[in-house]
């Protein structure tokens, strides 16, 4: 059964104020980064672009043999994941979903992705625990108990993931669309320092954690 991976990067990168998937991140763009760590576990990557930067972003991945095609996105996150998951295979069993903008995924966390697919899971989603108290944006206090922050990859048997966007359908992530079609979700353990690049402070924070795992490797 063969994986592939969908790396979504057609974000207009408002809020970070520049093209963050093509920002220097300790040597490496973030997207290649991202696109790396996809590949680990991957037959084959596709990676979704907004229009007219095909080029650009081929030359920045031109080593990278796992990238089989780069396609153009549409105009909201789940337009441009079918636009992606148009160029995976059909006879492909597992589908990732992935941010380019989380340049940290291991991948240990994409390997465990994979493994809850392959045991039965419709959807699977990493999650980390919510630190922060919460309220709603008109004061009321949210239990925190039980809430986890949803990172990518998330991971789909092809077919639930194919349904699942079959009508066109609009959601914040794919496995709500999965949800929403009858799937089922599972949760497992996400990776805290997973971030994604949204504003230039997330890049600072990106680097001083290479930094400390590359110490880390050093010291071990």
């Amino acid at each position: 059964m063969s994986t592939w991976t969908v790396v979504v990067a057609a974000g207009s990168g408002t809020r970070f104020g520049g093209d963050k998937q093509l920002a220097d991140l300790s040597g490496t763009t973030v997207l290649a980064r991202s696109v790396v760590s996809a590949a680990t576990v991957s037959d084959g990557v596709v990676v979704v672009v907004s229009a007219g930067r095909r080029r650009e972003v081929s030359g920045v991945l031109s080593g990278l043999d796992q990238v089989e095609a780069i396609v153009d996105g549409g105009a909201t996150r789940s337009e441009s994941v079918r636009c992606g998951l148009a160029a995976v295979p059909d006879d492909a069993g597992v589908v990732l979903v992935h941010d380019g903008a989380r340049p940290l995924a291991t991948p240990e966390l994409f390997r465990r992705v994979v493994d809850a697919v392959l045991a039965g899971a419709d959807a699977v989603v990493p999650g980390v625990p919510v630190a922060d108290s919460l309220r709603t944006a008109d004061g009321m206090v949210v239990a925190r108990d039980g809430v986890i922050a949803v990172q990518t990859p998330q991971g789909f048997s092809a077919g639930s993931l194919r349904a699942a966007h079959a009508d066109g359908g609009e959601a914040s992530d794919d496995a709500t669309l999965v949800e929403a079609s009858g799937g089922t979700v599972v949760v497992v353990e996400g990776e805290p320092a997973n971030l994604k690049i949204t504003r230039p402070g997330d890049l600072d924070l990106a680097r001083l954690e290479l930094e400390r795992i590359v110490a880390g490797s050093s010291n071990a």
